[in-house]
């Protein structure tokens, strides 16, 4: 039989992306404080417009802005009303009547602002989101308090294909399922692909129910089940579930269980119509993310977001809520806040200084501005360049460096190295993101000698500390086989060296500077996995690692 085109695949992909989309806005219309929101990732375009059109819920929509204040969101006093009238006058919440939050612009929603909406959420204060996110980079998205709360996450792909007119197509009513035994399947199937929220689960059956209503059915199928479990469970998938080999068959139970209770057997636990599930979901599963989930049974830790550290700042940035304080010349005075702190105030002022003309303002009415930045971030490759395996090491270093450097443009990252042999450790390449000047820098780099680990890490530290100084997120990348030999002054003691390489190391984490710790050696050294622990950073085994695996290892541990 011929394969299938590709081009025919990818339009059934397509149209399938636009489906799933429009039957999500669907169900969202029939329950959508249950189901929480959804996320929609579409750039502004006419096919995002004519998908909203799809959304006709029973209550209204309204624009939530991100750069909407407190007093508009939970209510407060309106300022100039209060000042016309000389009393406190409050203005109304945002969901003082119900609506649905339309949010444009999500990804760039402030930490605080997505805490104060989830915290509203989970007081049931809220009739459901719409969460735009028109981000662009893979590290531009909807904050994940928000995301966790809404059961959709919509991006289809391609334009949008035209709909003939007519009813939509008949869906097989499937099996009946009770409640329970569908509570036991969504969380078994959310726990195989390595979800742990709970949440999840939740969600699902709410979409399940919301299945079932939109199809005027009373009671739960498997069909419901299906069509909950590919909506809300892919985009949360942490592990792609391994596949069962029929060829290698589970050896027969002892003799002695033959008498035990059925009832004291493992199948309880097992996954009703599991594989019909699991399938499911790892059809629609993003091709984004499939390189960043892991195998079944093996975990992923991370230290840093992809971004450098936020920093609060004063004069530019994304502002932040404005707080108390006096002017000392290089603040700025928040006009709006400090005329809203001292209105109520006012008429009791008044009474007090009738001579005085115009607002009666106090130092402690002062509010100043405050705005938040985030940092470059600075990989500071620290590379053992000591014995017979330094050529291989420092070979796939360079190659590392040099595809992380080519990613570089885009998040705005600096990459430096520095190599440790005998005696001493040397930068050889200075902070930069110059892909020219990188290759030249690493087109001979020198190998052999003892293993001065712990000067390695002292001029990781050095150099972090002095970049930090800069504006920049220094994060430390070691690279070696752990063998240290030689101390920090330069004489050859393998219990001295050890010593002042764990000396070195928790020094680094005193300073607050993340690292991540990579053992190229042929086995896992367990005094690597100590370094790590005292870092308090994550530890990767990587035998005989090339580049790429190198480098899929850096960006699965730093960006998450």
């Amino acid at each position: 039989m011929p394969a299938k085109h590709p081009n025919k695949r990818r339009n059934t992909m397509t149209a399938e992306s636009w489906h799933n989309a429009a039957l999500a806005l669907r169900l969202l219309a029939v329950d959508p404080a249950g189901l929480g929101g959804a996320v929609i990732r579409m750039r502004a375009s006419p096919d995002r417009d004519a998908l909203l059109a799809t959304f006709r819920p029973a209550l209204p929509v309204r624009k939530l802005p991100i750069s909407i204040s407190d007093e508009q969101l939970f209510g407060g006093i309106d300022l100039t009303a209060t000042l016309a009238s000389s009393q406190v006058i409050e203005n109304k919440s945002f969901f003082q009547r119900p609506c649905i939050a339309q949010v444009p612009m999500a990804e760039r929603c402030p930490p605080a602002l997505a805490a104060k909406l989830s915290q509203l959420a989970d007081q049931s204060l809220t009739q459901g989101f719409l969460l735009i996110d028109e981000g662009i980079e893979p590290d531009e998205r909807t904050p994940d308090a928000l995301a966790d709360r809404c059961a959709f996450h919509l991006a289809p792909e391609g334009r949008k294909p035209p709909v003939p007119a007519g009813t939509p197509p008949s869906v097989p009513a499937g099996t009946e399922v009770s409640t329970a035994d569908a509570v036991v399947q969504l969380t078994l199937l959310a726990a195989r692909f390595g979800i742990t929220s709970l949440r999840a689960p939740t969600l699902a059956l709410r979409t399940a129910r919301a299945h079932a209503v939109l199809l005027d059915r009373t009671h739960l199928t498997d069909t419901d089940l299906e069509v909950a479990a590919s909506l809300v469970y892919p985009q949360r998938a942490t592990v792609i579930p391994e596949d069962d080999t029929p060829d290698d068959p589970p050896p027969p139970p002892p003799a002695e269980q033959d008498d035990c209770p059925r009832g004291d057997s493992d199948e309880k636990d097992a996954l009703p119509d599991g594989d019909m599930l699991i399938d499911a979901v790892k059809s629609l599963l993003p091709k984004n993310l499939l390189d960043g989930l892991v195998p079944a049974g093996t975990t992923r830790t991370s230290q840093g977001s992809g971004a450098g550290q936020k920093r609060t700042s004063n004069r530019r940035g994304r502002p932040f809520p404005s707080r108390p304080g006096r002017l000392d010349g290089t603040s700025r005075i928040d006009l709006i806040a400090t005329l809203r702190a001292a209105a109520p105030w006012q008429p009791l002022r008044r009474q007090q200084q009738p001579d005085r003309a115009g607002l009666l303002i106090t130092p402690a009415d002062i509010r100043l501005k405050r705005y938040a930045e985030h940092s470059d971030r600075l990989l500071v490759f620290c590379v053992d360049a000591s014995g017979s395996a330094a050529v291989s090491r420092l070979g796939e270093a360079k190659g590392a460096i040099e595809l992380l450097l080519a990613e570089a443009y885009a998040s705005r990252d600096h990459v430096t190295l520095i190599s440790f042999r005998g005696t001493e450790a040397e930068t050889l390449l200075p902070p930069t993101r110059s892909l020219v000047q990188t290759k030249r820098r690493l087109s001979a780099l020198p190998g052999g000698g003892g293993t001065p680990l712990a000067t390695g890490l002292q001029t990781a530290m050095l150099t972090a500390l002095q970049n930090r100084s800069k504006g920049l997120t220094p994060t430390v990348v070691l690279i070696t086989d752990g063998r240290a030999n030689i101390a920090l002054d330069g004489t050859a003691n393998r219990a001295q060296a050890g010593a002042d390489a764990t000396l070195m190391a928790a020094g680094l984490r005193g300073q607050g500077i993340a690292a991540l710790v990579i053992d190229m050696s042929n086995r896992p050294q367990p005094t690597l996995q100590a370094l790590a622990t005292t870092l308090d950073a994550p530890y990767i085994a990587l035998p005989r690692a090339d580049a790429h695996k190198l480098t899929g290892a850096v960006t699965a541990a730093l960006d998450g």
